[in-house]
């Protein structure tokens, strides 16, 4: 199984192998598009000059974890909100994990324990967890019984709601339309 958004390939292939990688795009994928979101672990990388792991990230000086965020162009659009959260993130991966983020999970006994799981972390609203155990299932086959259910709609076979859908650009499409769609109904509702 593999990642396809329409960013760089090597970035693709970093969120592909790197469980951390992957985590982290999730962690960043809020109020920038998702191609940024989920390219800036490359970019990390790429500052770094090399691959971090949780307990690296975790211990970082935080003003020069900052800084690497902040270089331009930015990792994200708060990149010292988003720095110290993916270091709270980290924390959680060396405290409750031993620093594997794959641990998260590999050792959940069902969908529902994967649900909490991720919805323990740091940032992990019940949505932004159900959109990563949507994309565990359907992109990378983390699939424990009960995880297209805890995944919500999200976990719909059929389904154009998030990153978990996203494959080509036809698809990425479609996402963003069901997210505008969704975004003007919500803004009606409000009224």
């Amino acid at each position: 199984m593999t990642l396809s958004l329409p960013i760089e390939p090597a970035a693709n292939d970093l969120l592909t192998r790197s469980p951390l990688a992957l985590l982290l795009g999730m962690v960043l994928d809020q109020q920038v598009p998702m191609e940024k979101a989920f390219s800036s672990p490359y970019v990390l990388a790429t500052r770094l000059g090399h691959e971090p792991d949780s307990r690296e990230l975790a211990g970082y000086d935080p003003e020069a974890l900052v800084a690497l965020f902040a270089r331009p162009p930015a990792l994200h659009r708060f990149p010292k909100a988003m720095a110290a959260r993916v270091q709270e993130v980290c924390q959680v991966l060396v405290d409750r994990y031993d620093g594997d983020p794959a641990r998260l999970w590999s050792e959940a006994a069902d969908g529902a324990e994967l649900l909490r799981r991720v919805g323990e972390l740091p940032g992990f609203g019940k949505q932004k967890a159900q959109i990563f155990v949507a994309l565990l299932g359907k992109r990378f086959g983390v699939t424990p019984t009960g995880w297209r259910e805890a995944a919500g709609g999200y976990g719909d076979a059929d389904a154009y709601r998030s990153v978990a859908d996203v494959t080509d650009t036809e698809s990425l499409r479609r996402v963003r339309e069901y997210k505008q769609q969704a975004k003007a109904a919500a803004k009606a509702a409000k009224g």
